[in-house]
């Protein structure tokens, strides 16, 4: 005969077992979609406060909803093999960029010239609902920007989708796979990237307010083409590399996020966002 204790033991068997499950699924979520990038990001809500820990793999707590801009990891064996990029020289005005083919979901237009310039840079993100303009960290994030010049003129953006856009708990919208096709459906959008990868930057007191554009990552140093800028105020914990400050065009988020996401089944409350934001031409100017 089974007793009330003994049921509630069973209960409580059954509930672990669910949690376990639960856990395994978005551990598996995770490192499939590692965002906004390659490391993977879980908010944590507790008591109503929203935070933000970053996981290499994926988020391990019951109480968490996987939520980080992230790319997907390249396979750590390449990574390896290929060596760490070297980070800004002033000495020598030089930024190092490492060849990573690892995820495979490639658009290869080379590696990025290692003499960089600091000269203040805008950049400009011509889009299908308008202009985004955003003044450069040249002086604290070289590297990066150099590596959006480059990019920007090898026509890599043109006519690219942003792919990934979060709830008003984490309101980002993640650009910058050139293969994404942001319609839901797609397993690999979020996988995308130049082939090569490079040394995070500027990350000593980084905050991730609204108006901020940095980098998606898979983990340190990983750093390829995928971004996002923040529409809002995160809890992001200084993981990713702050490049620029958008000073026009935040209005465009705010009404495409009013629209909503194409949210994926059991999954973390973002999706590709039901309003496209298509970018027809990025444009980086300096001044000498």
């Amino acid at each position: 005969m089974v007793t009330g204790k003994d049921r509630q033991k069973q209960l409580a068997r059954e509930h672990h077992l669910r949690q376990m499950q639960a856990r395994a699924e978005r551990q598996q979520r995770a490192r499939r979609n590692a965002v906004i990038g390659t490391s993977v990001g879980v908010l944590v809500v507790i008591a109503g406060v929203v935070g933000a820990t970053t996981l290499i793999g994926g988020g391990d707590s019951t109480t968490t909803a996987a939520a980080s801009p992230a790319a997907s990891p390249a396979a750590s064996a390449n990574a390896e093999a290929a060596g760490q990029p070297k980070p800004y020289d002033p000495s020598t005005g030089t930024c190092g960029y490492v060849a990573d083919k690892g995820s495979g979901q490639i658009k290869d237009v080379g590696l990025p010239p290692e003499k960089v310039s600091t000269a203040p840079a805008t950049m400009t993100i011509k889009t299908n609902l308008g202009d985004i303009v955003a003044q450069l960290e040249t002086q604290k994030a070289p590297c990066t920007v150099n590596s959006f010049k480059f990019l920007a003129s090898k026509k890599y953006f043109d006519d690219t989708r942003c792919h990934r856009m979060g709830p008003s708990a984490f309101p980002i919208l993640q650009c910058g796979d050139p293969l994404a096709k942001a319609d839901g459906k797609n397993p690999t959008d979020g996988q995308g990237g130049p082939g090569y990868r490079f040394a995070n930057e500027n990350l000593a007191g980084a905050k991730y307010t609204r108006g901020v554009l940095a980098m998606a990552n898979s983990g340190p140093d990983t750093n390829g083409s995928q971004f996002f800028i923040v529409f809002g105020d995160t809890g992001l914990s200084p993981d990713y590399t702050p490049f620029g400050t958008v000073t026009k065009g935040l209005e465009i988020l705010d009404e495409v996020a009013k629209k909503g996401v194409i949210a994926a089944p059991g999954g973390d409350g973002t999706g590709a966002p039901k309003q496209p934001v298509i970018i027809k031409h990025v444009t980086i100017t300096s001044k000498s």
